[in-house]
This record gives C-alpha cells, structure tokens and sequence, in this order.
C-alpha cells in the first residue's frame, strides 16, 4: 500500500464532507448538525470541521454561544479533545484549523448542539456544522 510521505494516509483515501444548517433546537433538545458513517472494515481521519450560528454570520464577534453545548463524537462517545465547548471554535466560511483526529473502524462520527438553556441576550434561529475527512480501507480486514 502507498502511503503519503507527509501525512501516513492511503494515497486511494476517499473523503467525506457532511453539513447542514437547520432550526436552533428548543431548551434540553439536541441537534445533529453533521454526520457520516465509516463504511465498514474502514478507518478514516476528521480532518476539520465548522460550526455556523445566524448571529456569528452577522456580527463575527458573537463566538460564545451561551446557553448551548458543541459536542464531536464518534460512535456516541466525545472525541477529546472536543468533549464539550460553548462557542464557535471553527466558523464556518473561513479557513479554521485542521483537526487530524483518528476515527476507529466503522465510526459514526458527529458533530452535535445541545441547547441547555435560554441565556442568550440575542436568540440564535439557525445553527449548522460540518465535517469533513478521509476513510480508508483497514488493511488488517482483509
């Protein structure tokens, strides 16, 4: 198997890209904003993900999302270190950091908002995310 000199990935890696931008959930609700489930037998790497809310779009220097909990797991389970945060880290549209975490065999990784409270002093109407990587075929499997 070829790999890359650079990164150690297959060089016949396939890559996912899952978003949406959907109504803001109500109080102790959760939404699923991004999903993608590995092909079985395959392994994969989230290389970078985004997060939108309505009011980021019109005042970049809305970051903190007070009253929800940001969440990237992979087969329910958060993957550290994004356990849990509270405001936009990866905006969305512009070029954020990439992540490289390593997705186990299978994962069904999401990206999540859960609305824990109403504390904000501007309601947020629509929240969204993205993911974005590559999945390979586990060499081990076959």
């Amino acid at each position: 198997m070829s790999l890359c000199h650079h990164c150690g990935i297959p060089l016949d890696a396939g890559y996912f890209d899952e978003s949406s931008i959907q109504p803001a959930p109500e109080p102790g609700q959760e939404v699923i904003l991004a999903r993608y489930q590995l092909h079985r037998n395959h392994c994969g790497v989230l290389m970078y993900f985004a997060q939108y809310t309505d009011l980021y779009a019109t005042d970049p220097t809305q970051v903190q999302t007070p009253g929800y909990q940001w969440q990237i797991r992979c087969n329910g389970q958060p993957l550290d270190p994004y356990l849990s945060f509270s405001h936009i880290i990866n905006p969305w549209g512009i070029s954020g950091f990439p992540v490289y975490l390593r997705l186990e065999e299978g994962c069904l990784v999401e990206l999540s908002a859960r609305r824990t409270s109403v504390l904000a002093n501007k309601p947020i109407a629509m929240i969204g995310g993205r993911v974005l990587g590559r999945t390979w075929y586990n060499t081990e499997y076959g």
